[in-house]
């Protein structure tokens, strides 16, 4: 502790004074940024412009050192470590190229900059068959989060085991939070709900306050989505209610619009229930984003006639830009069949997906009604499902 404390108070002193930065040396900068890193995990969002300022000074650092400052271990696993920590790809790449590597040091060189550059593929390749607890201490998490990161299409288990190691090797840095968060894909992806809701709940315990967590919580409702036939809700809510009310609120509404769009009704009801839950004091009404998400699921039904009346006293200035087009799909969409059948038409699949939302709506009501009614509400719902698509994710 003492000993980061020292680091840190050296780092304030580089980032004053050009003199000083000169002196340290580059392994002693890099713990600086890892020390800063971890600032930005436990929730110090003021540590950001550090971070990047830093980075520009090792970057400056390392452009200027000699082939001989890397005789010292320290300065050559900080410059790996450097380019895992979101380095210059490309000061990593020049300044490996100059070493004379051998051995392990050229695989572990070889490995992290094709890694950098995006050449998965050969970073694999290279950094096969190490064993990242074997590796310099500094070293060690970092290697593991970046070789479960290669091993995520192709081996996920290897990757999760991986991801562990990455964890217990790094607790409370920001490496921890960045394999927590890489995990909960993962898990979701392995339909492992009992995994899944153990990490989010971690995640959630300790790492809710990150510049980072709203992937986290991207990660979480997909990863309910994905799950939505064997979920247990019981867990999932366990996780959700962990959070700050509003936070939570916003988590029941994400999962609320996506079970909407997609037709899963318990989901739908579930999440429903439960962001009415946080409704301020009780009294505001209910939430008109939540009304919009659960008659968008409804808009097929047979009381389709109610739910256009309920979509059409929806208050849009309470809504989202997003919300509020598919709030005007969901009319136009709803309007389309309680309008009289033309007895002439016959039903035709939309070929080609609108550029627009807008757009979308204007095909799906100049669209002829097709020759039952189960067709039509089958690509009503696939009309949705484009019309959200289109709008993408909707960031609150």
């Amino acid at each position: 502790m003492k000993c980061r404390l020292g680091i840190f108070i050296a780092l304030g002193l580089a980032l004053a004074s050009g003199a000083q930065a000169n002196a340290l040396q580059p392994y002693q900068m890099v713990r600086s940024l890892q020390v800063v890193q971890d600032k930005i995990a436990d929730g110090d969002h003021a540590a950001l412009p550090m971070q990047r300022k830093l980075l520009g000074i090792i970057d400056e650092k390392f452009r200027a050192a000699e082939a001989a400052d890397f005789h010292d271990p320290r300065n050559f696993y900080a410059l790996l470590i450097y380019g895992t920590s979101g380095g210059n790809p490309a000061t990593l790449a020049s300044v490996v190229s100059r070493l004379e590597l051998e051995g392990d040091r050229d695989r572990l060189g070889r490995g992290v900059v094709s890694y950098a550059l995006g050449n998965l593929a050969s970073a694999r390749e290279a950094l096969d068959g190490f064993d990242p607890r074997q590796i310099d201490d500094g070293l060690a998490a970092p290697l593991a989060l970046v070789a479960g990161a290669l091993h995520v299409r192709e081996d996920p288990h290897r990757a999760l085991h991986l991801f562990d190691e990455a964890r217990l090797l790094s607790p409370g840095t920001l490496v921890e939070e960045a394999a927590l968060r890489r995990s909960v894909e993962l898990a979701a992806r392995l339909h492992d709900m009992e995994r899944f809701a153990s990490i989010s709940m971690q995640y959630v315990r300790r790492f809710l306050g990150s510049p980072y967590a709203s992937q986290f919580a991207e990660a979480f409702v997909a990863g309910v989505i994905e799950m939505h036939e064997m979920a247990d809700l019981a867990l999932v809510k366990r996780v959700i209610d962990a959070m700050d009310g509003e936070r939570a609120q916003v988590i029941y509404l994400r999962i609320a619009r996506k079970s909407a769009i997609e037709g899963y009704d318990r989901l739908l009801a579930f999440a429903s229930d439960n962001a009415e839950a946080y409704t301020e004091g009780g009294k505001a009404g209910p939430d008109p984003r939540a009304v919009l998400y659960a008659n968008v699921a409804s808009v097929t039904s047979e009381n389709v006639g109610a739910v256009l009346e309920t979509l059409k006293g929806i208050d849009e200035r309470q809504l989202s830009a997003n919300d509020r087009q598919l709030l005007h799909a969901a009319r136009a969409i709803a309007e389309r069949v309680v309008s009289p059948p033309r007895a002439d038409t016959t039903a035709r699949e939309v070929e080609e997906a609108p550029e627009t939302a807008s757009e979308a709506v204007e095909a799906e009501t100049a669209e002829e009604a097709p020759a039952d009614d189960a067709a039509f509400f089958a690509a009503a719902r696939d009309k949705l499902k484009s019309v959200d698509a289109l709008l993408g994710e909707d960031e609150r």
